[in-house]
């Protein structure tokens, strides 16, 4: 299909890192995905249906482990198969979906921060993994309510990340405490850490979450020193294809993020994320409340039915 100049800079945009984080990467994708809808010249609303859905190919696929955006994708295709009885009736009210998803999306933000914060008992260490707009707000909602609490971060190499969620604690006058990630071990170790909480950029039907690389580490750490591990993590991050079989794919970055200017001749890994396992995490944190992550998909099926998928969708 040939796609106009306004939906391909988007797509190029999030593949290239130009629009960063889950839910800015769904709110800008989803906005040109409704936007091209509306002009699409098409003869039928089956004809509509197929040209969306190579579009929404070509948007899923422009960055792995963005599932946010993904459900948006389905979000406003699932409405339009519900609503639109037409082709113009679909183009009328498509930006429409746009508005209800980013609603839901800063709904499920605030529950999420909320559920969060009662985790979280006056006097608490905290440690924390990355950055997470969920982990972290969780964080600053408990200070928020007058709990003395401090917190250990990681720097989160190759990118640094961790650097962002020690800077925005600080500002809020919250006790902070960076390290290496390598010492996480050490930390719970040597500090009375009372409870982890990270985010997650995605979860998958069995409740294995994708956050991170150095995450499962942090998770492993815990549980050897019997800390509570917490993900905070809105379900629209749910990714719908695992209840099917497939795996959710791992990002690899460049390795000239870990050494610009390397000797010649040395190879590199880098993967951006890695999986943790339920049995490794206490609860997950999300909008409909703290549970087990086993039940995961019991939840999303009752609360988010356009994200269930079958085997020949």
């Amino acid at each position: 299909m040939t796609l106009d100049s306004a939906f391909q800079q988007v797509v190029e945009d999030i593949r290239t890192l130009r629009i960063q984080g889950a839910t800015n990467i769904a709110i800008e994708g989803v906005k040109a995905f409704a936007s091209l809808a509306t002009r699409l010249e098409v003869s039928s609303l089956d004809n509509l249906f197929e040209e969306l859905e190579k579009a929404r190919h070509i948007l899923a696929t422009a960055r792995a482990t963005e599932p946010a955006l993904r459900n948006g994708l389905r979000y406003v295709i699932y409405n339009l198969h519900e609503k639109a009885n037409s082709v113009q009736e679909a183009k009328e009210i498509a930006n429409s979906f746009t508005q209800e998803y980013v609603n839901l999306l800063k709904e499920s933000k605030s529950k999420v921060i909320s559920y969060g914060a009662h985790r979280i008992k006056p006097g608490s260490t905290i440690m924390t993994h990355c950055h997470s707009s969920l982990s972290t707000g969780v964080i600053l909602e408990a200070h928020n309510q007058g709990k003395d609490i401090r917190v250990f971060c990681t720097e989160t190499r190759p990118l640094y990340q961790g650097r962002i969620t020690a800077k925005e604690l600080v500002e809020a006058g919250i006790s902070t405490t960076q390290v290496v990630d390598s010492a996480m071990r050490w930390v719970l170790n040597r500090h009375d850490v009372d409870i982890i909480i990270t985010g997650a950029d995605a979860i998958t039907s069995q409740g294995t979450v994708i956050n991170k690389i150095g995450t499962r580490l942090l998770a492993l750490a815990a549980k050897e020193m019997d800390i509570p591990f917490y993900t905070a993590i809105n379900l629209l991050k749910y990714d719908p294809e695992t209840s099917i079989g497939k795996l959710s794919e791992i990002e690899m970055r460049a390795g000239t993020e870990i050494w610009e200017n390397p000797p010649e001749g040395l190879n590199f890994l880098n993967p951006a994320f890695e999986t943790v396992s339920s049995d490794l995490i206490d609860g997950i944190i999300t909008e409909s409340g703290v549970f087990s992550p086993s039940i995961v998909y019991m939840i999303i099926k009752e609360k988010y039915p356009f994200m269930i998928i079958s085997e020949d969708t």
